[in-house]
């Protein structure tokens, strides 16, 4: 349950996640505006955005004024929005840098906030890490400058709100960290198998929509479909308990993979039950490196990379 400061609570829960949205939202936006066809702006904005979360994670867990994490990242993504603005030129590799910098610091810093006000609420971390996917959608699919900006101006005044109207630690969730596995450094193997698992279901959600043609309609069922999953596997592992939820979306994934070539339907099950098992991975991380929440969160993300490419050579491979 969340922490008896539950207003609070739901309060950075709403804040952080509209964030997230506008965020992923506004870095897409502006890909889509200044890269065209360009492969390697995607990929270095990936790379920066991904593969550098556990340094900045891991700098999250230092800070004791973590607020100037989040303030960065809106002075590098206003940069980078100001630079494609200005400059409108294709290619420039300059704008993914500020972009990948600026969504990396955002989201250990709402990953690490998440897990300390809400005493690592699964419920609060699956609605955190939702609402990104959607913004991605929302981004790809009605790419303009007014929606950049408008991204831009929200991001600002959410900020603001963070930072201002919330106060910066009512719930010390790492003080007096105690390790659960005391001295036992084996603990890691567990937090590599947890990165493998994520890495194998990046793959599966990329293996899931092989095949369909990527609509504006079905980009945004599939954005909608994985928030909506992702903000419900906190919800299902709060009503089964942990280890039902969990054979439930492993084995009901499963099940809907061999036939979702059978209806749309199937497929979209499948690839929400897949999504309901991100806020649990985030989950046991926080509770193996109590205490080390940025790092936890910054793990998990650079464990996604590794999946996607698979999943992309792969489904290259299959179209030869």
């Amino acid at each position: 349950m969340l922490h008896p400061s539950q207003p609070v609570c739901v309060k950075q829960t709403g804040v952080n996640a509209l964030l997230h949205f506008l965020v992923d939202g506004l870095c897409i936006c502006c890909l889509y505006l200044t890269a065209a066809d360009n492969v390697m702006i995607f990929v270095t904005y990936n790379v920066l955005a991904f593969l550098t979360q556990p340094l900045t994670g891991w700098c999250a867990d230092k800070l004791t004024q973590k607020h100037w994490m989040l303030l960065a990242s809106v002075l590098l993504l206003t940069l980078g929005v100001m630079l494609a603005s200005v400059l409108k030129v294709h290619g420039l590799f300059i704008v993914p840098t500020l972009l990948g910098l600026g969504n990396s610091l955002f989201h250990v810093w709402g990953g690490k906030q998440m897990a300390v006000r809400t005493g690592n609420d699964i419920r609060a971390l699956g609605v955190f890490v939702s609402t990104g996917a959607f913004g991605l959608a929302i981004g790809a699919v009605f790419a303009s400058w007014f929606l950049l900006y408008a991204f831009l101006m929200g991001i600002c005044l959410l900020a603001m709100v963070a930072v201002f109207l919330l106060p910066e630690r009512r719930y010390t969730y790492e003080d007096g960290r105690q390790a659960i596995w005391g001295e036992w450094k084996g603990f890691w193997l567990i937090i590599v198998l947890i990165m493998l698992i994520v890495a194998g279901r990046s793959f599966a959600g990329e293996a899931f929509t092989t095949g369909i043609t990527k609509s504006t309609v079905i980009l945004l069922v599939l954005g909608a479909t994985s928030m909506l999953g992702k903000m419900a596997g906190g919800w299902i592992v709060k009503g089964l308990g942990m280890w039902k939820a969990v054979l439930l979306m492993v084995v009901g994934a499963i099940i809907c993979f061999i036939g979702k070539d059978v209806h749309i339907a199937l497929m979209l099950i499948g690839f929400f039950l897949v999504n309901c098992t991100m806020p649990v991975t985030l989950y046991w991380a926080n509770t193996f490196l109590r205490g080390q929440e940025g790092l936890a969160f910054g793990l998990l993300a650079a464990a996604l990379i590794p999946g996607y490419l698979l999943a992309i050579v792969d489904l290259s491979t299959a179209s030869l």
